[in-house]
């Protein structure tokens, strides 16, 4: 009973996270790399932490108040930046699932290492705690810290700057949670409520953005292609547009900046496409050559060069989210 309460809360948190999502964006490989990510930067922690509270003479309240939180909220934070940094993340929900599997996995560790200096005799009330609290705490805090970052990269801020204010938040509440401030029973029902309350909006809200994003882009993405291919484009505001910057480049540019919109349309279509697939519960469809058009776009992208890309910038507009979505058709 020991175990079962110190472990399966969080395991059972995060997997009905990850069976929530509808767009199934979560990459399985990445959700148990976030996890073992999580047990292992328990155990670097353990050793970091020991090392700081000697060097500074912190006695153990001090330290699990104020010391602590930073140091386990910046070694779990590193998958969830790596992660971002690689734009593997797209949506509020995915950055809230990844973070909380590296929260699982710290929390599994921390907990497993607790049963086996501790016992199992203690009373089940201490492992409830730490089960429904303390696990459920680390998950949600990494969770946290995942959403404010990815909220602010795709805002066009400073990663470094997106990154600080969610480690403060997290590493904030984490404290707050180590100070004891409420009976800890009631800490922890209130974590155990609070917690899937908050995840339930970020949900709903990251859902509604993405069906929103898909259901506009989509339409006009669809048109503008459908126009390109059939020789029309000239005709579209976006292609008289287009036009009007033939005296400002020269005709070669001018072809790479045609082929770079087509090429962009027809990879991002296929991602949306792919998108709605699978929020459809069904798989992606099969195509070959995706990684090379990939690869071609971005040579395009570097021919076109900064004055291209600003001049196309009211055609399309290549940021955090534009990357990510390319990114989607070849991530499974």
């Amino acid at each position: 009973m020991s175990v079962a309460l110190s472990l399966l809360p969080v395991i059972l948190f995060l997997t009905c996270l990850f069976l929530l999502d509808s767009f199934k964006l979560v990459g399985v490989g990445w959700l148990f790399g976030g996890i073992l990510w999580g047990g292992f930067s328990a155990l670097i922690a353990y050793y970091v932490n020991e090392s700081v509270k000697t060097e500074l003479s912190l006695n153990f309240e001090l330290f699990t108040r104020y010391a602590a939180p930073v140091i386990e909220e910046i070694l779990k934070s590193f998958m969830i930046v790596f992660l971002v940094l690689r734009k593997k993340v797209g949506f509020s929900v995915d950055a809230a699932i990844y973070g909380f599997a590296a929260g699982t996995g710290f929390a599994l560790a921390e907990n497993i290492v607790y049963l086996y200096y501790i016992g199992m005799d203690e009373p089940l009330i201490l492992w409830f705690i730490r089960g429904f609290g303390t696990a459920v705490m680390h998950g949600g805090c990494s969770a946290i810290l995942g959403i404010l970052l990815l909220n602010m990269v795709q805002k066009k801020e400073t990663a470094t700057g997106g990154y600080f204010l969610g480690l403060m938040v997290a590493a904030v509440i984490h404290s707050l949670f180590n100070h004891f401030l409420l009976n800890p029973y009631l800490q922890t029902l209130m974590i155990f409520i609070l917690l899937p309350a908050f995840f339930a909006v970020v949900f709903q809200r990251s859902t509604a953005s993405l069906q929103g994003w898909l259901e506009i882009e989509f339409s006009n993405e669809v048109e503008i292609l459908l126009m390109i291919r059939q020789g029309r484009f000239s005709d579209t505001k976006a292609g008289s547009f287009l036009n009007s910057l033939k005296s400002h480049f020269e005709a070669e540019t001018m072809v790479d900046l045609y082929n770079y919109i087509s090429l962009y349309l027809e990879l991002s279509v296929k991602s949306k496409r792919n998108l709605m697939l699978r929020e459809n519960g069904f798989d992606p469809v099969p195509e070959t050559g995706l990684r090379e058009k990939l690869a071609e776009l971005e040579a395009l992208r570097k021919q076109i060069g900064k004055t291209g890309q600003l001049a196309i910038s009211p055609i399309i507009r290549i940021n955090y989210r534009e990357l990510w979505k390319l990114n989607q058709i070849v991530a499974k």
